[in-house]
């Protein structure tokens, strides 16, 4: 399964979700810009699109309506690595209330991987963030156990949300 990214205004990218029902698709907004996701096991229909491979998917867009990318720079060397510790991953996220999708993106061209969660809504994204279920998810974090110790990340990681346009 490969995901596509690509960028514009929410008009423009609602004309190609809209001349491309059949397909699994997400229109995606902030104040400032607007994004589509793409997800299919063929050719993508966006013309320059980021690419991914999907390395761990769960749950579905159709509940989404609201987008939490976690982008995670990750040196060559430390990518077995860091997909190590996302093959192992507790999948207690699953159970969340308001939880919507979850994808682990590999980058096809670039260094930085995309953890992309989908919620029903704000409030469920900032309510697992105060659950047992995240504190599990992050309880390496900060130790010499955790990933984030290690040299991998060339520089910091970042997070970007979205509503989701419906």
């Amino acid at each position: 399964m490969k995901l596509y990214m690509t960028f514009g205004t929410a008009d423009y990218l609602e004309g190609i979700v809209t001349s491309n029902s059949n397909e699994t698709m997400l229109l995606m907004h902030t104040d400032d810009n607007a994004m589509l996701i793409h997800e299919t096991d063929g050719e993508t229909v966006l013309k320059e699109p980021k690419k991914y491979e999907v390395l761990d998917s769960s749950g579905s867009f159709e509940q989404a309506g609201f987008a939490v990318l976690n982008n995670i720079p990750v040196t060559e060397e430390g990518k077995p690595l860091f997909e190590q510790r996302f093959s192992e991953r507790a999948r207690m996220i699953e159970s969340e209330p308001g939880f919507a999708a979850i994808r682990v993106l590999r980058p096809m061209r670039d260094d930085t991987y995309v953890i992309l969660t989908l919620w029903e809504d704000e409030a469920s994204f900032k309510n697992w963030q105060q659950s047992k279920a995240y504190e599990h998810a992050h309880k390496k974090r900060g130790t010499s156990d955790g990933v984030d110790q290690k040299s991998i990340f060339p520089r910091p990681s970042y997070v970007t949300t979205y509503q989701v346009l419906k």
